[in-house]
């Protein structure tokens, strides 16, 4: 796909695009860092043009009373404008125009956007899992996608990264899976606990909805806690992997899920939802910092020669 435009100076309507784009960003709260401010300009947009694509396609699949054929129907027309896209039509929504540009200054590929709207469209139509093989196939489309979507973006999408990436997001999917199990119940008739586990430990959905923290639930949250944390683990060199503010904001994000996890872990309330709080951000940032000079002042002092006089 040829580039049409430059990633420095944008027309008025451009610049109006991604400052929305920015706002859906900043309007939801995260776990961890939307488009912060240590990436680059031009990088820092293009990561909330596609944060706002994938959230705006997250509220068509989950937000308000609609029906379920109103939401495929939405989903189908937001879908439209990601085949526009791909076919040279001009789109006229901001979050497209700006989803454009970065698609084509970036040469990303497009069909990451289709994977995301698969898992979305999937969210509408199936609310039950029979195994974590199905959760992870669901995983496979609704957050790899963006993991290599930024890699791309950053230009670091080698094979060794893309894998480390699908560990970490699939690790992050499973996390707020973890957080929300009885929200998505209770709230959408949603449950990602794999029907086969729920019968293996004898936990019935009705207990999630009802916020019942029986002993088998517990021990049923504690082995997806566990798995979460293994998976994550395996992509955890992806921050060493990759250079610059967009290593330090990966290996932040990294950081910040596994503080998640370490509260997931030790919470009283089983159905407490933990929260990363400023102060907990600001100490994450200041241990990802401070690790990355130790690393790099230990690898000087280990290749410095010293000669004899």
């Amino acid at each position: 796909m040829a580039t049409k435009y430059t990633l420095t100076r944008l027309n008025p309507e451009l610049h109006a695009a991604y400052k929305e784009c920015l706002a859906i960003a900043r309007s939801h709260y995260e776990n961890f860092p939307v488009a912060s401010i240590m990436l680059p300009k031009h990088l820092r947009r293009s990561v909330a043009a596609i944060y706002a694509f994938a959230r705006t396609a997250d509220d068509i699949a989950d937000e308000g009373d609609i029906c379920r054929e109103a939401r495929l129907e939405l989903m189908t027309k937001f879908e439209t404008s990601l085949y526009d896209i791909q076919y040279g039509k001009p789109p006229t929504e901001p979050l497209f125009i700006a989803l454009k540009h970065t698609i084509e200054c970036f040469n990303l590929p497009i069909q990451l956007f289709y994977d995301l709207l698969t898992a979305f469209r999937q969210d509408i139509l199936k609310n039950r899992y029979r195994n974590f093989t199905e959760v992870k196939d669901y995983c496979h489309y609704s957050a790899n996608p963006i993991g290599r979507l930024l890699l791309h973006l950053a230009g670091q999408a080698s094979r060794e990264n893309l894998q480390l990436s699908d560990n970490i997001c699939t690790g992050l999917q499973l996390i707020n899976f973890i957080q929300d199990f009885d929200v998505d119940c209770e709230g959408r008739n949603r449950c990602y606990l794999p029907i086969d586990e729920l019968e293996q430990y004898h936990v019935n959905i009705d207990d999630i909805c009802k916020r019942n923290a029986t002993e088998n639930y517990r021990a049923l949250v504690n082995k997806n806690i566990q798995r979460a944390r293994e998976i994550y683990a395996q992509g955890a060199a992806l921050g060493q992997n990759l250079p610059g503010f967009f290593g330090v904001e990966i290996r932040f994000i990294i950081a910040c899920g596994h503080k998640i996890l370490e509260k997931l872990a030790i919470r009283e309330d089983i159905f407490q939802r933990p929260i990363l709080t400023k102060k907990d951000m600001f100490m994450i940032f200041l241990k990802t910092i401070c690790k990355k000079r130790y690393k790099e002042y230990s690898f000087c002092i280990e290749n410095t020669v010293v000669k004899k006089i």
